[in-house]
């Protein structure tokens, strides 16, 4: 049976399945990106595709401190378009 990887959201440490989660990365020239794909190179994150924990990342600046960075608002308008976009 083949294993099924895990991932755990940094907002609620809920962990679900790789598929489940958003993941967000930061590649070598210190770009932050939503990976869609799950295949981009680079240092990754994971939240649940849900706007509650959209909303707490935003408010606790939980990314900032992951990639120990200030975290343009760009990529949360981003993230919300995926998750809006992907509930429906």
């Amino acid at each position: 049976m083949k294993r099924i990887p895990e991932r755990r959201c940094v907002v609620c440490n809920t962990v679900r399945s790789k598929n489940e989660l958003l993941r967000i990365v930061k590649n070598k020239e210190n770009e932050i990106l939503v990976d869609l794909t799950g295949k981009k190179s680079g240092r990754g994150a994971y939240i649940c595709r849900s706007i509650e924990c959209l909303e707490k990342l935003e408010k606790t600046g939980r990314l900032n401190k992951t990639f120990e960075m200030k975290i343009d608002e760009e990529i949360y308008k981003d993230l919300r378009d995926v998750i809006v976009n992907n509930s429906n």
